[in-house]
């Protein structure tokens, strides 16, 4: 009996999953998107008819096509939608339903004719990369309506779908919504590492997906740039700063100090007083600036001669640290989260930045390799947390 329970308990479990395949999805936008998208296909339609009714088109009960509606939505809700766009809509319904006249005029059996129109109608929107799904409708619905006049596919259909279209790119530009919404892949030699693997995805997924590829490029980067602030706004510069960090005084020679940075191969030393507070930061381009080395003219000669100690009682260059040192420099704390120094590093050209304690003495250096290995380490425990 025990075995038999526990047998059933996969295919149970299968069966639930399967179940909840059923259940609607949540939509992810707010009212004032709902409200916009409703107001919008009002306009479209209600503009459509009215046009098409006031210049007498089609017959008394066929001045507008009922896919329109179907279309309303796909213009109006999801406008970013490859189904949604111009040539989409226009040529899905008004080729669709040329497809379904032919049909009609054809094929004897109504069945086999509505059946053929639509399969067909699919077939021809694939190859003329106008694939709309009203368009089945619109093709089902000439031969469901026994029209075998193609002047229809004209008179109504293709002036409905120009006047939607047209309230359409109207209604989106107004309302913020990019309409038409360009659907072109990036040249190859232009694409970034991520381009290329999301081409690769989306060709082994090999279904048609109702979002563009520039908008899943934009959503794969802004859920990254979410995931690494969520991650590293967890992480307290304490945790990855490099501790004991190599430090220099106010009185520390200009030899000793350049002999510091090329043996411990940094480039920059923090200046601290007799407390271990910051009194100023010493780095490389503090050296070059001193030396006049903006012209590679004698580099090493000039270099040598700022950091060679002068043998006279008094000189007119500098030799101490303390002369040529940065004096204002940018602390944190060592509570402080490291996502708050993001934008620091990103766009102020800063390498390096001392820590502090509450009483501002130095505990340790955050570099721009501490921030990168991070978020390095950040990524790695996320993929294997959606892994397990």
């Amino acid at each position: 009996m025990a075995s038999l329970s526990t047998s059933s308990a996969p295919a149970a479990a299968a069966w639930r999953h399967w179940l909840r395949a059923f259940l609607p999805a949540q939509l992810a936008v707010n009212g004032r998107e709902r409200l916009r998208a409703a107001v919008g296909a009002l306009l479209g339609i209600g503009i459509t008819a009215a046009v098409c009714h006031g210049a007498g088109l089609g017959t008394v009960s066929l001045w507008i096509v009922a896919p329109m509606g179907a279309s309303a939505v796909l213009v109006f809700a999801v406008p970013a939608s490859p189904l949604a766009q111009p040539w989409s809509v226009i040529g899905g319904n008004t080729l669709s339903a040329l497809v379904g006249i032919a049909c009609a005029n054809w094929i004897g059996p109504v069945d086999l004719a509505a059946g053929v129109a639509v399969g067909v109608a699919i077939a021809m929107m694939f190859t003329l990369r106008c694939l709309h799904p009203p368009g089945g409708a619109s093709a089902l619905m000439m031969v469901l309506g026994g029209v075998t006049d193609p002047h229809v596919a004209l008179a109504p259909v293709l002036i409905n779908t120009v006047l939607l279209v047209a309230v359409g790119i109207v209604w989106n530009s107004a309302t913020g919504r990019r309409y038409p919404h360009a659907q072109t892949s990036a040249p190859s030699a232009q694409r970034s590492a991520t381009e290329a693997d999301l081409d690769a995805v989306l060709a082994h997924y090999n279904q048609v997906l109702d979002v563009p590829r520039d908008d899943l490029l934009a959503l794969l980067g802004e859920t990254r740039l979410t995931g690494y602030h969520r991650m590293l706004a967890q992480t307290r510069c304490q945790d990855v700063m490099s501790t004991e960090p190599v430090t220099v005084g106010f009185g520390t020679p200009l030899q000793e100090a350049w002999a510091l940075l090329r043996q411990r191969r940094i480039k920059a030393l923090p200046v601290v007083d007799r407390v271990g507070r910051i009194a100023g930061i010493v780095t490389l381009a503090d050296f070059l600036k001193a030396a006049d080395l903006e012209l590679h003219d004698g580099f090493e000669a000039r270099l040598k001669d700022l950091i060679r100690w002068s043998r006279t009682v008094s000189s007119d260059k500098p030799e101490v640290v303390g002369q040529i040192m940065t004096r204002r420099v940018r602390v944190a704390r060592a509570d402080r989260p490291l996502v708050d120094l993001v934008p620091l590093f990103g766009s102020t050209g800063h390498h390096h930045v001392p820590i502090v304690d509450e009483d501002q003495r130095l505990v340790g250096i955050l570099t721009q390799s501490d921030l990168v290995a991070a978020v390095f380490k950040a990524e790695r425990e996320g993929q294997g947390q959606a892994a397990a």
